[in-house]
Parts: structure tokens; sequence; C-alpha cells
């Protein structure tokens, strides 16, 4: 690949990431959250129920700062605790699809229709080599999250 089309797609790349960020943070402030707790709403939602423990590694965040999220998303009834029965030591998060779903979606209705419009404009060929960019993509920053996390 020549040297200035690496270039202008690693542009595109960074400016999808930044306006990504920059869109997450305006659907958090509308729905009341700051902009890493809505993406952890996304961690439980996608993982399921989990320890605050599993939660304190997926994110990187401490166990303290584990327990003012779990703390903030109680507040707003989307997610609950309860120790587990097998050993009470540990706390079981358990997500409430539905309250987060309710205070989630309607925020990206548009940007989802779009969105959506957008991909079905693009041939079947042309879909699977997306698809194929964003998996070997998150490949790789998985990857170099791992490696930072070990450093």
């Amino acid at each position: 690949m020549e040297d200035d089309l690496l270039k202008k797609i690693r542009k595109l790349s960074q400016h999808y990431a930044y306006v990504s960020l920059q869109m997450h943070e305006a659907v958090a402030r509308r729905a009341g959250l700051s902009g890493t707790d809505h993406k952890y709403l996304g961690f439980l939602i996608e993982k399921g129920q989990m320890t605050a423990g599993e939660l304190s590694t997926l994110t990187g965040l401490t166990t303290g700062a584990v327990t003012g999220l779990i703390d903030r998303f109680e507040k707003k009834n989307l997610v609950s605790r309860r120790f587990a029965a097998e050993d009470r030591r540990k706390v079981i998060i358990e997500p409430h699809t539905e309250n987060i779903m309710a205070l989630l979606a309607p925020l990206y209705k548009d940007f989802r229709s779009k969105s959506e419009n957008l991909l079905a404009s693009f041939s079947e060929e042309e879909s699977k080599i997306i698809e194929a960019y964003f998996r070997q993509a998150i490949d790789i920053m998985s990857e170099a999250t791992e490696q930072l996390n070990r450093q």
C-alpha cells in the first residue's frame, strides 16, 4: 500500500476514534452519566453479570473505583449487587439490561438508523472487507492493550 494512502487511512481511523469519543461523551451526558461510566455499562451489557473483581480486571479500575462505579449505577437502578452463593465475599454485579436500554437506546436511535443505512449501501463483498478490517483491528488493539497492561 502506498505511504500516502496508508497515512490517509490512519488519519481517518484516528478521526473516527476521536469523533466516536465525542459522540459517546454526548450520549453519556444526556443519560446523566460520565463518558467512562457509559462505556462500562457496555461491558456489563455485553458480558452480563460478573463479580466486582472481574469488572475491575476488565476495566483496569481499582476495586475502590469499581465500588464507586457500582454505587452510581445502583442509584440509577441500572445494576444490582448480590453475594455469590458459594462465597459471600464475592459480590456479583447484575446489569438491569432493560433499564440500561431504556436509558440509552433512544439516544442512539438516529445514529443507529443512519449507520444501518450506510452499511446497507455497501455490497456484500465490501461489507465482508469492512468486517474483516474491524475484526483484525480489534485483535490488534486488544493485543496492544494486554501488552500495555503487562508493562
